[in-house]
Formats: structure tokens, C-alpha cells, sequence
């Protein structure tokens, strides 16, 4: 039987730090990420009460009667899967505004509670909340992660590291799950990616909405992850289905509010008036697109123009996994004009811009540096830096806040210097 290892989790710091402070915590992101881990292992070693609404028991009678459920708990409480008894909120609000005091109710949810104004409006003000994502490189080979700093400093060092090759495609198809990385082959990871969707659909759509073909949904998801690193399209995911396009449309935004897909919202600047107005579409683990997809680390190996277009959503995804360390949250969006001018990941943060484009070649010319340039006129004084990201050795600048820097620098923090050794993670089967 295989274990499932434990990770340090970037998040770790950021939740202690918002229990010392906020009357309840919430920790939302998909199932299997991570989140009952990291609050039991938090919990625990500050004397927390556990209790999940997985258990039929506690569900049923959290549902009964919500404020004796709540008004009976201890001190200080662990709540699992909180998303699934949408009437305790409200009685989490009366006992909170009773006896406010920091720390008292840990929560977790895999799906996004806040999108229902009835729970979010409960908890204003009370309640403070963190994303945890699937594993982060840096979290898998226990780095610290850099790369974003480094990138809003502008200060990437001339350089030279190994480049990832062949290992990255297994490192794109692998995705970040920790149980599906526990597995021994790419192989058994793709079954517990199918085996996951299909668990987490039949478990938790059910109790989010009325859904009339419930078997469309993991179809639904395998075409967003065909579709994924490019402009959303309704018209394109609906075609293939028997459904309205809004029914399809209603579909997807239940699929985001599982954490299974994210549509990033174009960046504009007030100078920018050519601006394409559509979200780009982003499976949310790329381990996850490719095993709906039946993507293994051979084809991506063979085929460049997939390789480079599941590359752009791994990097979109590590950036933001690495983001939860920041203590100034980042905005992510993308840029793409109607001159088909584009930068993959445009991330904000507080006023300063950036840009970060994805090659998965081996080579950088000026020319790649076309779509960061244009965003930097357009972001004038608050341009920060631009990255080309690409599947090199040497990371060096271009000029102008422009620099080319290897992949692996991103998943394993910054490139040794020139004439030194660079370590790497273990390569995946």
C-alpha cells in the first residue's frame, strides 16, 4: 500500500499567522490538495478538536440543528469539508459575535463557499481566507521559492543551471497531488486522476446544484483541458454536447468553483484601449489535464506544440502555488491585443507589473521578447521586469528589465552561478 509522504506546505506560515489573529480561518482548494493535512498537522500541535462533514453523523446533525451543533463544540476546532453543511455559517457568525477571540474555528472546503453571498456575507469581517493549491515544485523537492521576488526586483543574476529536458514533460504529466505522486509510474497517476474526477463530481456537485447530466461534467472537463492555455471559448467546449450553451456555461463555472479549471481575466492599463477581452482557460494541475487527455511524458516528449501549450499552464499554475508566500497577494492575468501580441502570465502586485512569457524551446531570440515589451509601454512607471521562461541553461538579461531564464529556476529557485554545479530534483518515472 502506497503512503502518502508529507510535504511542507508554503501555506503553512500564513495560516499561523491568520489564526493568531482572525476568529476563523477557512483553508478552500480542491479535494486531495492537501487541505486536511495541513490543518490537522496545524490543528493538532495547537490542541485542536477535529471533526468532518465527510462523516454522515456529523453532517446530519450539524444540518438539524446548527447552532446547538455549534454552540457544543470545544474551544478550538478543526471543521473538514465545511462546504457541505451551508447552514452552520450562520451559526458560526451568532457564536463568534457571542466570544470573539482568535483562532477558534479552523475550516476547510472544496469548493468555493465564498461565491454564495449567503455564506460569505455571514462570515465578513470574521473570517479570514486561504487558497491551498495542489504541491508546488518548489514544495515537492523542498526549495525555497524565490522566483517571484526575484522577478518584481528585476535582479536575475547571469547564470547557468542543467536543463530539465525530458524531465520536464514528466514533471508537467506528474501535476502536483500528492496522492496521485505517491503512485510509481506516470501510468498509475493517470488512473488516480481519472478515479479522482470522477469521485469528486458524483461527491461534491451534488451537493452544490441540481445538475441534469451529471455524466457531461467529466467530459466537460476533459475538453477545458484540451483547451487549456488558450482564450475561452463557450461556443467551442459547448459544441460537442447535447446541451445549451448556457447549461454548458453554468457547467464550467461549477467546475471553477470546484477548483478544477480557472479563467484568468485579461490585464488592461489605463493606456491600453485594443485590449481582447476574453479569459484565458487553465486545467488547474496539469497532471490532472493530461491524464484526461491521455498525455504521457513520451508524447509530450514528441509532440512540441502540446508540450508547449500544457508548459504554459504549469508555469501559470507553479507562479501562483509560489504566490501564497508573498506578503503582498499578486493578481494574475493575461495580455493579448487584436495584433495577436500576447504575454502568457501578467502578475500585479500592489502597483507594480510584470510579465512572464513560456517557451519550451532550448534557445532565446530578441523576438521573443515582443509581447513583454509592449507591456511594458503600456504599464509605463510600474513595469517591474519580463521573463522569457524556456527549457535552457543560462539565464541572462536582454536589456530593459528583459531577461531569459530556465524553467528550472522557476521549480527550483535561482540558478548557480556560472562555472558551478546545479542540483536537481529526482527525475519522475
Amino acid at each position: 500500500m502506497n503512503t502518502v509522504p508529507l510535504y511542507p506546505r508554503h501555506a503553512e506560515g500564513p495560516l499561523l499567522e491568520a489564526l493568531a489573529d482572525s476568529p476563523a480561518v477557512l483553508i478552500h482548494g480542491p479535494r486531495q490538495c492537501g487541505k486536511t493535512t495541513l490543518a490537522r498537522q496545524v490543528g493538532g500541535s495547537m490542541g485542536y478538536h477535529y471533526i468532518s462533514f465527510d462523516d454522515d453523523v456529523a453532517r446530519a446533525a450539524a444540518d438539524a440543528d446548527p447552532g446547538g451543533f455549534v454552540g457544543g463544540l470545544g474551544e478550538r476546532v478543526v471543521l473538514d469539508e465545511v462546504q457541505r453543511v451551508p447552514s452552520l455559517f450562520t451559526a458560526l457568525k451568532r457564536e463568534i459575535d457571542t466570544r470573539r477571540a482568535p483562532g477558534r474555528f479552523l475550516l476547510t472546503g472544496s469548493a468555493q463557499v465564498l461565491l454564495a453571498p449567503a455564506l460569505s456575507d455571514s462570515l465578513a469581517g470574521r473570517m479570514e481566507v486561504l487558497q491551498l493549491h495542489p504541491l508546488s515544485q518548489s514544495e515537492i523537492g523542498g526549495g525555497v521559492p524565490n522566483f517571484l521576488d526575484d522577478l518584481f526586483r528585476g535582479t536575475f543574476q547571469t547564470a547557468t543551471t542543467r536543463r530539465l529536458g525530458d524531465d520536464l514533460g514528466a514533471r508537467i504529466a506528474a501535476g502536483g497531488y500528492p496522492a496521485a505522486l505517491a503512485r510509481p509510474t506516470a501510468r498509475r497517476r493517470a488512473n488516480w486522476y481519472r478515479s479522482f474526477v470522477d469521485a469528486q463530481l458524483q461527491r461534491d456537485v451534488r451537493d452544490m446544484a441540481r445538475v441534469s447530466a451529471l455524466d457531461a461534467l467529466p467530459r466537460l472537463l476533459a475538453a477545458a483541458a484540451s483547451q487549456t492555455a488558450r482564450l475561452y471559448n463557450l461556443s467551442d467546449l459547448a459544441s460537442p454536447f447535447q446541451l445549451s450553451r448556457p447549461t454548458i456555461g453554468d457547467y464550467i463555472g461549477l467546475l471553477e468553483r470546484l477548483f478544477l479549471i480557472d479563467r484568468v481575466p485579461p490585464w488592461h492599463g489605463n493606456r491600453l484601449d485594443r485590449l481582447v477581452k476574453s479569459p484565458k482557460l487553465h486545467i488547474g494541475d496539469t497532471g490532472l489535464g493530461c491524464a484526461l487527455m491521455g498525455v504521457n511524458p513520451g508524447l509530450l516528449a514528441r509532440d512540441r506544440a502540446l508540450l508547449e501549450q500544457l508548459l504554459e499552464t504549469f508555469v501559470f499554475q507553479e507562479l501562483r502555488r509560489q504566490a501564497v508566500c508573498q506578503e503582498t497577494p499578486p493578481a494574475f492575468y493575461h495580455y493579448r491585443d487584436r495584433d495577436q501580441v500576447e504575454v502568457d502570465v501578467v502578475i500585479e502586485r500592489g502597483s507594480a507589473v510584470a510579465g512572464v512569457e513560456v517557451k519550451a524551446a532550448a534557445t532565446v531570440t530578441p523576438s521573443d521578447f515582443r509581447g513583454l515589451r509592449k507591456l511594458k509601454r503600456a504599464a509605463a512607471g510600474r513595469f517591474a521586469s519580463g521573463v522569457v521562461l524556456y527549457d535552457g541553461e543560462v539565464t541572462a538579461g536582454f536589456g530593459d528589465g528583459m531577461f531569459a531564464v530556465p524553467v528550472r529556476a522557476l521549480c527550483e529557485g535561482s540558478p548557480v552561478r556560472l562555472g558551478s554545479s546545479a542540483l536537481g530534483m529526482a527525475r519522475l518515472a
